[in-house]
């Protein structure tokens, strides 16, 4: 069964970072794509930017520059990289594999709390 544990969020000054990790069970990200997801208050989750299996990134424009996607294959673990954080980056972030539109998702993860506020 694929499961994903979120953590390292949490209350961040506006200009701060964070780095969030993703583990990963029952898939192995050396051979799958993997992506981050947010959901900032009163919105749906969103893509925040992908990770191929071999390991090139893409983002969506408002993360552009700020954030950054990376992966350990040995441990099997994605990770957030958020630097300049801005109050409108607030929200649960998760992680999943790439929502492609007619794939089926493996379940979410509880996710983890990003707070940017002063």
């Amino acid at each position: 069964q694929v499961q994903f544990m979120e953590s390292g969020g949490g209350l961040v000054q506006p200009g701060g970072s964070l780095t969030l990790s993703c583990v990963a069970s029952g898939i192995d990200l050396s051979d799958n794509p993997m992506a981050w997801y947010r959901q900032t208050p009163g919105q749906q989750r969103d893509l925040v930017g992908t990770i191929t299996s071999g390991g090139t990134t893409h983002y969506r424009r408002f993360v552009q520059g700020r954030f950054t996607i990376s992966k350990d294959n040995h441990k099997n673990t994605m990770y957030l990289q958020m630097n300049s954080l801005q109050p409108e980056d607030t929200g649960v972030y998760y992680c999943n594999q790439p929502d492609y539109g007619g794939n089926v998702l493996p379940p979410w993860g509880q996710g983890t709390q990003v707070t940017v506020s002063s």
